[in-house]
C-alpha cells in the first residue's frame, strides 16, 4: 500500500487521492492556434522516466486540494510533496 502525505493533511492512505497526471505541464498561451497535432501531443504525450517524476495528485478523500509529489517510478517511493504553483524541488534518488 502507498501512503502518500498531504502537504495539509499528512500521512494518508493511497485511496484517498486521485492521480492528476504529469505536474508543471503548462497550459497552451494560445490554445486556437494549436493544430490538432500539437494539441493532440499537449493532451496525451507526456515523460515517462525510470526514476524520479513529478506528478499532481488530489486529496479527493480530504481537504480536496491539489498537490504535486515526486514519486520514484520504479520503487514507488514519495521523495517530495509540495502544494501546486511551487517549483519542483531538488530530490535525491
Amino acid at each position: 500500500m502507498l501512503l502518500i502525505a498531504c502537504p495539509w493533511c499528512g500521512e494518508r492512505d493511497e485511496t484517498e487521492f486521485h492521480y492528476g497526471g504529469q505536474a508543471h505541464v503548462a497550459y497552451p498561451a494560445d490554445p486556437e492556434a494549436l493544430s490538432d497535432t500539437e494539441w493532440a501531443e499537449y493532451v496525451f504525450v507526456r515523460d515517462n522516466p525510470k526514476g524520479p517524476f513529478a506528478e499532481r495528485w488530489s486529496h479527493a478523500a480530504g481537504c480536496r486540494r491539489w498537490f504535486n509529489a515526486i514519486r520514484h517510478t520504479v520503487t514507488h517511493d514519495i521523495l517530495a510533496v509540495y502544494p501546486a504553483g511551487q517549483p519542483k524541488p531538488e530530490v535525491n534518488a
